[in-house]
């Protein structure tokens, strides 16, 4: 049997309708039925995480300048755990707040497809 190469031809499988068509069946549902609810829900979702990650960065450079004046080992080390705290603190405040706003998103979404 001649493979694609040979022959120039793509088989029907290979369109990317029919790959929507195999993640439905697989229980993916009806991704090209998403909502513009949800579709703005991952816009914002995506503008917070930028936002965070804006705000972590500056948090690191201030870190890494308070280092650098440090006197002593002891308060080296306060600044570090003072960082490592602070960190651990607003990543689990951020993943609460994206998993709030894709629930939020998700209901939404069912929603619109219900009416």
């Amino acid at each position: 049997m001649a493979s694609k190469q040979e022959t120039g031809k793509t088989a029907a499988s290979d369109t990317p309708l029919n790959a929507f068509s195999q993640l439905q069946k697989a229980g993916m549902g009806n991704m090209l039925g998403a909502s513009a609810a949800w579709v703005e829900a991952l816009g914002d979702m995506g503008a917070e995480f930028a936002s965070f990650l804006a705000e972590r960065i500056k948090e690191d450079v201030q870190t890494q300048h308070e280092m650098m004046h440090c006197k002593n080992v002891t308060e080296f080390q306060h600044i570090q755990a003072q960082f490592v705290q602070k960190a651990m603190d607003q990543y689990q405040a951020e993943t609460g707040k994206l998993v709030e706003m894709g629930t939020k998103a998700f209901q939404k979404a069912a929603e619109d497809k219900q009416t």
